[in-house]
């Protein structure tokens, strides 16, 4: 009985070790003072579209502005890229998918398909949805049956 009481001692005095430890160290620890919100009066940046350096697609560049009294950088430059695959004709910076090609309008000669939105580049100002249409191609004219080729036929 007397050892269990001799264990039961030291580890009451182990515990009042270990929480005597934590309290110092949480006591040593030195309250950090709330970094203050900066409080900025300078307005969103606003982007130029991207205007390539050579060509109409590419590496270019980009103007960005935005205002405020106390703003410390008002303007700046940024480097962009124009795909040069993505339909000029739509924004520089819009990206389309387009459904299959539809059936050759005879009276126009023109064959059309639309385009949903499928990605914006720096938040620009697309159109939902688009629509293209080019000229058909050849069009077969269906050959008269009956009739022999004389030139075959010699």
């Amino acid at each position: 009985q007397q050892q269990q009481r001799g264990m039961f001692t030291a580890a009451l005095l182990v515990l009042v070790f270990i929480l005597a430890a934590v309290s110092t160290t949480e006591a040593g620890k030195k309250e950090k003072p709330e970094k203050k919100a900066k409080k900025s009066d300078c307005g969103e940046w606003q982007w130029s579209v991207c205007v390539p350096t050579n060509g109409d697609c590419g590496l270019g560049t980009r103007e960005g502005t935005r205002t405020g009294a106390e703003c410390k950088q008002t303007t700046k430059t940024q480097k962009c890229k124009i795909p040069c695959n993505w339909k000029k004709q739509f924004g520089a910076e819009c990206k389309y998918q387009f459904q299959a090609w539809g059936e050759c309008d005879l009276n126009t000669a023109l064959k059309t398909r639309t385009g949903n939105l499928k990605r914006a580049l720096h938040n620009a100002d697309c159109q939902k949805t688009v629509t293209i249409s080019k000229p058909c191609g050849k069009l077969t004219k269906p050959k008269p049956q009956g009739k022999v080729n004389l030139l075959k036929a010699a």
